[in-house]
């Protein structure tokens, strides 16, 4: 038996030895990505200010909002469309708000499932929910869906991203229209007593700012205060009790 032959023999196990290591460290290296089960929810639709978004959250309520950055075009936008700027904000969701999500993952197949509704039905907008974790992943997507569980976090879910886009539009109109915060706080208002904004909270910085901006209308400041208040008695960002009248 030659060198040569002995030289190669002798390398082959170091190599190998090198290949199963190098392996290892990329499966490990990967575990990370699954080890805590998280459900992203992606929303599209072009008629709408942002018209694509990602909901990111972790079971212990951690959050992130991403949306893209939403021009106006006059030539075929309504025009009650907003132009926004690009938004990335970490969020903190209520345990309770994201269990929903969680539990019904779990009672659902993890989303592998078919959610669409099989009748036609206006569209709302496209809805993909997807999660991920160490036991499995799995998605689904729709615009409607007779599922009635599925529905409601896709209802949830665009309420949050309302309550988060609705903290821009009242940092510019602070800035740019204090007179139109008046109508845009009765909105607010109004849309957290019938569950058009959820986890109201995800903006509180935005509701302080208002509430301490002595140059306001006192019934912007008033309307500011009163859905603080309700969050500290609360101790949460859940749903506040509002009256209808203030």
């Amino acid at each position: 038996m030659n060198t040569f032959t002995l030289l190669r023999r002798s390398c082959v196990p170091f190599f190998s030895g090198i290949l199963l290591a190098f392996v290892s460290s990329l499966a490990t290296s990967q575990v990370p990505a699954f080890s805590e089960p998280r459900i992203r929810i992606e929303f599209s639709n072009a008629a709408l200010s942002p018209s694509h978004w990602i909901l990111e959250m972790h079971t212990d309520g951690s959050a992130h909002f991403h949306s893209d950055s939403r021009t106006f075009d006059p030539n075929k936008d309504d025009p009650s469309i907003l132009a926004m700027p690009a938004i990335d904000k970490d969020l903190h969701l209520t345990k309770e708000f994201v269990q929903n999500f969680f539990t019904t993952a779990h009672e659902r197949h993890l989303f592998n499932i078919q959610c669409e509704a099989r009748n036609k039905v206006a569209f709302q907008g496209t809805k993909k929910i997807t999660y991920s974790g160490p036991d499995g992943t799995g998605s689904c997507q729709f615009n409607f869906s007779t599922d009635k569980h599925i529905q409601e976090l896709g209802d949830s879910a665009v309420a949050v991203a309302a309550s988060v886009t609705e903290g821009f539009k009242l940092q510019s109109l602070q800035i740019h229209d204090r007179l139109g915060l008046d109508r845009e706080m009765e909105y607010v208002v109004e849309a957290v007593k019938d569950g058009r904004m959820q986890q109201i909270g995800v903006i509180h910085d935005e509701l302080e700012s208002l509430a301490s901006d002595e140059s306001l209308l006192e019934r912007v400041r008033h309307r500011a205060r009163i859905i603080l208040t309700q969050l500290a008695l609360n101790g949460s960002n859940d749903q506040t009790s509002l009256d209808g009248n203030q």
